[in-house]
């Protein structure tokens, strides 16, 4: 008797249809057919409406918060599970909740790793995702787990606009490896932004380490949340004399007064990807697509080939 082959089907998550609309045409499928049912109190369910039994499926979709993202993602692995899919994996563009990955003060969770138990209990077999807010999160599983760097989608685009005087910048010191590798395949100059938080998404005070006089600067971030560190940062650069500041962030949450702050700051552009669908338009924001790369690493985990070649960061 010959190998069987496994069949692969991609679904997608409700807060991540159009992304995984997009990523299904680049792998050269149909998108599967999920059906979700909401009760009066809130509760749903979602349901596979057709078989995947003995099949490979991908499930699609980033647990940005609020929680419903994440559960939705629980139940529908709970479901393929159930349904005796023969592999599952769960394809999570953003990781949410990932700023949680240590104990940075007393009687705290450790989200991140929660997160990842859950999932592995959930009936998960495997994670695809992107530009984890912390790398040692691929620690807290016992599955593989493939982490995807958006390098490969920004530098190129960085690349065309031919910035003379270019040089990378971090927001802050968490940050200074992504700058560094950014910097390294641009060969550019490097800058770092000091800041001290009087609590969560509030900046006290900042301050920068290094020169920006008649540079044309890049801002390179993981997520850009309330925008309030990158709009900071580039309007400090501006004053310190820079010919221009744009940044890239990678996942576009975007909370609170966010859009508003952009479009007040001297940043000149902010180039995001879709791993998170925007809530509002702006001329100032670009967003470059994740789907060709997804696709590219899920069709080379379906048949089992080396995907080491999208791990340049």
């Amino acid at each position: 008797m010959g190998v069987v082959k496994t069949e692969a089907k991609i679904f997608a998550c409700t807060q991540s249809t159009v992304l995984g609309e997009k990523i299904a045409k680049a792998f050269g499928a149909e998108l599967g057919k999920v059906i979700t049912s909401t009760y009066s109190d809130g509760e749903f369910q979602p349901s596979y409406e057709e078989s995947i039994r003995g099949t490979r499926i991908f499930i699609i979709g980033s647990t940005h918060p609020e929680p419903r993202n994440l559960m939705e993602m629980l139940l529908m692995i709970d479901a393929a599970k159930r349904a005796s899919a023969r592999h599952i994996t769960a394809v999570m563009p953003y990781f949410g909740w990932a700023r949680q990955d240590r104990k940075d003060k007393p009687r705290v969770p450790i989200a991140a790793k929660l997160i990842a138990k859950m999932l592995e209990a959930a009936g998960a077999t495997r994670i695809i995702t992107m530009d984890l807010h912390a790398d040692q999160i691929q620690g807290f599983f016992e599955k593989p787990v493939d982490h995807l760097y958006a390098s490969i989608i920004f530098l190129p685009y960085l690349q065309s606009l031919n910035l003379p005087n270019l040089t990378v910048a971090s927001p802050d010191m968490g940050g200074s490896k992504r700058a560094y590798a950014y910097s390294k395949a641009l060969e550019s100059d490097v800058v770092i932004c000091y800041k001290q938080r009087a609590k969560a998404n509030v900046i006290s005070h900042m301050e920068l380490i290094g020169d920006v006089t008649g540079k044309n600067v890049v801002l390179v971030d993981d997520m850009v949340d309330t925008a309030g560190t990158l709009t900071k940062a580039a309007d400090l650069m501006m004053e310190r004399g820079a010919l221009s500041v744009r940044a890239i962030c990678t996942h576009p949450i975007l909370s609170g007064s966010a859009y508003e702050r952009l479009e007040n700051s001297k940043l000149e552009e902010l180039i995001v990807t879709d791993s998170i669908p925007l809530t509002q338009k702006s001329d100032k924001i670009r967003v470059l697509s994740c789907a060709d790369l997804f696709a590219e690493v899920m069709d080379k985990v379906h048949h089992n080939r080396s995907i080491s070649s999208k791990f340049v960061m």
